[in-house]
């Protein structure tokens, strides 16, 4: 696999072996840590290694790059602060017993004439090892990133720190060009002229970028902590029912409204609405000119916002091809599955045996299935009372790749029918709106089938009947296992899922 290009023009390994044995497809926990011109973040992920989670996650939002473009030197306080960090990051990693971290410093670190020192300073006194990267490399970390989240991933890349903006082509798994830009908030509130003179730099600095990357793409991926203020705002602006901001989407109409909205607007009541920290409202006008002036030159189709960047592309770096190719979703699941669930596997035998009511579906509704079939025991734990609402709650609010909002509510939907046969006056119906109706009885028909097949056996459903569907009647075809099992509940359920299906059923 490449290594990391820092701006001496060597390739650092940065994780070494850090998949460990991939038959096991876990991840051995590993640490992070990002130096950015705004925030120094640490990042211990763990869990599945195509779908890792965050075993532990610290911001500091230390400012490093606040004065820079002015003074060409770091921020002092930020210096202290970043530092102190840093101190606190290398004293955690060593409690966690998760070996060095790998240290990423960006456009403050490399541009400042006192970056060296800085580096050297921490180096000698945390034993962290500092990696300063140059403006292409941190783009195609953050492209990488997204690819870690977004396979499929198609489109323009944007990544947004506090002295720099980096833009990527990304498609078919390959990073394409990259370039960087001055076009941070901290190096923006330099620029002089009024707000007149800012719109025209912006706009002549963005335009410079579209002929370099072009206008072509139907789809910008948004990373950074500045475009997912921005996104919350939008969320708060439109009353939307989710709050997870991985995979929100915006058109280029409700940038331009949400611009406009924070223009006529106190930040501090907005600081209050969103739930955002006095550094970040700070930039978010800045950054908002920014992203309106973005996506009036590049016009995309659609405005996609990406938790994952260059930490994450960190782990990418790392990845074998072969793992890079399983669905993250998938890999999610099953390693919830084998942490979570009472019959570690029976969620593939079930998947298997409710195979015939699904025959037709297409790949896209089919992966949903098959997640939900490996979570639909791993809520176990819960309070009976709550159980269904909880694996719901889960759900929609996990972290999980490669996941849209409206596929999170469906798999959400199927899991709560999982446990309850009627969604009537569920505390979570204000996110069934991000639904069809055909969508939400499809979701119910999973819930309800998972709900009756769970009721057959808990290990292999199997054993104990076998189904036959044909569109006008569902045929259940009982083993001599079976007949002992299907007592007056299981048959209540398999009318249910008649029911829910319109169609007959009939007990063989």
């Amino acid at each position: 696999m490449n290594g990391v290009r820092t701006t001496t023009g060597k390739t650092v390994e940065p994780f070494g072996k850090m998949f460990g044995k991939l038959s096991k497809r876990a991840l051995s926990r590993v640490g992070v840590v990002d130096v950015g011109s705004n925030s120094i973040r640490m990042v211990v992920f763990d869990g599945a290694a195509r779908s890792p989670a965050y075993f532990y996650n610290e911001k500091v939002m230390a400012g490093l790059g606040a004065r820079m473009a002015q003074t060409g030197r770091l921020n002092p306080e930020g210096v202290e602060r970043g530092f102190a960090a840093l101190q606190r990051f290398a004293a955690l990693a060593k409690g966690m017993d998760i070996g060095p971290l790998t240290c990423v410093a960006t456009a403050a670190v490399r541009e400042a004439a006192d970056g060296p020192a800085f580096k050297e300073r921490v180096e000698r006194e945390t034993g962290i090892r500092m990696h300063v990267i140059d403006g292409e490399e941190e783009a195609r970390l953050s492209a990488q990133g997204v690819l870690l989240g977004w396979p499929d991933a198609k489109g323009l890349v944007c990544d947004i720190g506090g002295n720099s903006m980096e833009l990527a082509e990304v498609a078919d798994g390959q990073i394409g060009k990259r370039v960087t830009s001055p076009l941070g908030p901290f190096r923006l509130q330099q620029v002089g002229g009024g707000k007149d003179g800012l719109r025209k730099h912006i706009k002549k600095v963005m335009a410079g970028l579209a002929q370099v990357m072009g206008t072509h793409h139907e789809r910008i991926y948004l990373v950074g902590g500045s475009w997912r203020a921005i996104a919350r705002l939008d969320m708060e602006r439109v009353s939307y029912p989710m709050t997870v901001l991985h995979e929100y989407r915006m058109t280029p109409r409700a940038v331009a409204d949400t611009v406009a909205w924070i223009g006529a607007n106190d930040l501090g009541a907005l600081k209050a609405q969103a739930g955002l920290s006095s550094s970040r409202i700070e930039l978010v006008p800045l950054a908002a000119q920014v992203l309106a002036q973005l996506s009036e030159t590049f016009a995309p189709a659609e405005l996609a916002v990406s938790s994952y960047g260059i930490r994450e592309g960190l782990l990418y770096e790392q990845m074998p091809e072969n793992l890079r190719k399983r669905d993250p979703l998938i890999e999610a699941a099953r390693f919830t599955e084998r942490q979570m669930a009472r019959m570690p596997g029976a969620g593939k035998k079930l998947y298997q045996f409710l195979q015939p009511l699904f025959q037709d579906v297409p790949p896209g509704r089919d992966r949903l299935i098959r997640a939900a079939c490996l979570l639909h025991d791993t809520s176990w734990r819960a309070h009976p009372d709550y159980r269904a609402d909880a694996c719901f709650d889960n759900v929609t609010r996990a972290n999980m790749a490669a996941l849209s909002h409206p596929e999170r509510v469906f798999l959400g939907l199927a899991l709560l029918h999982r446990y309850k046969n009627s969604r009537a006056a569920s505390p979570m119906a204000p996110l069934f709106k991000l639904l069809s109706a055909a969508e939400i009885a499809e979701a119910e028909i999973l819930g309800k089938a998972m709900r009756f097949g769970a009721m057959l056996a808990l290990d292999d459903p199997a054993d104990a009947a076998k189904l036959t569907f044909d569109k006008k009647q569902l045929v259940l075809k009982l083993t001599p296992t079976g007949r002992r099992l299907m007592g007056e509940v299981a048959e209540a359920r398999f009318g249910s899922l008649c029911n829910a299906l319109g169609v007959e059923g009939r007990i063989a």
